[in-house]
């Protein structure tokens, strides 16, 4: 899976090359201050996990990069130059890809339509333009095979899949139209041990293909197994920033919940 992945890595991509480099930024909503002095560098061939509970600032982060709000404080660069996206279009013509966790997919939509939804083949021009369906077909089978994602019929709707192939769809589709930088929200949270595995593995294929993968969760053992750099968000601020080689699994979720509080609070509990 892996190697034929890589098929699609970026020949101008070295890796550990910083793709998105985040200094001090931070975002204001009228009187909240969601976030603030994030830094942050997503790299090339490497997995970067933000993981934090819910409103610790995860979801404004993904904003920031997917180009659905501005920061207003700090500096964003994509390769070297700095950026502030003022639409999802900005981010996505700099090969950032963000896959939300709800997949915006329209349940009743065919496998392989919803692989080119916004992105159709056509032949023609104006009025007389004519969707490729057979070309989109094929194409769509050939990738999801590519990624190990094998469908019954590439005509069934994607809602009849399993929450972990259509996460895999989403995948795949990033890296088919040129991702660079792939932005996974919350990839695993709502499934099941077997279907975040097979998540997990596509993850590590998308990385070891040299992409730049931004995972964003709330589960430090899911982070672990494919990270390289973790960085924990609580109440719009980091509070752990580590390589893979500078922190383990144990300070990683003991950070994640809380530091010492849960211990304090088992101590009161007895």
């Amino acid at each position: 899976m892996t190697d034929t992945l890589s098929e699609h890595a970026h020949p101008e991509l070295h890796p550990g090359e910083p793709l998105i480099v985040l200094r001090d930024v931070g975002k204001r909503y009228g009187a909240i201050r969601a976030l603030r002095g994030i830094n942050l560098t997503v790299r090339a061939g490497e997995v970067t996990c933000v993981l934090g509970d819910h409103g610790a600032g995860k979801s404004t982060l993904i904003k920031i990069m997917a180009g659905l709000h501005p920061h207003d404080e700090g500096t964003m660069k994509v390769d070297g130059k700095e950026v502030s996206f003022g639409s999802p279009r900005e981010s996505l013509d700099l090969g950032i890809a963000t896959v939300h966790q709800d997949l915006a997919v329209v349940p009743l939509m065919e496998v392989w339509r919803s692989f080119f939804l916004g992105r159709e083949l056509t032949s023609g021009r104006g009025p007389f333009a004519s969707l490729r369906i057979a070309d989109m077909k094929r194409i769509a089978d050939e990738e999801l095979r590519r990624m190990g994602v094998v469908v019954t019929d590439i005509n069934q709707p994607i809602g009849t899949l399993s929450g972990g192939q259509r996460q895999c769809v989403a995948i795949a589709r990033a890296v088919h139209f040129g991702a660079r930088v792939l932005i996974l929200d919350e990839p695993t949270a709502a499934l099941g041990v077997k279907q975040s595995g097979v998540v997990l593995k596509y993850t590590a294929a998308a990385r070891d293909a040299g992409l730049g993968v931004v995972f964003v969760t709330h589960n430090p053992h899911h982070a672990y197994l494919v990270g390289n750099h973790f960085v924990i968000l609580n109440l719009g601020q980091a509070v752990l920033d580590k390589d893979r080689a500078d922190v383990g699994l144990d300070e990683l979720t003991r950070q994640m919940v809380g530091g010492d509080e849960p211990t304090e609070l088992s101590h009161e509990l007895q």
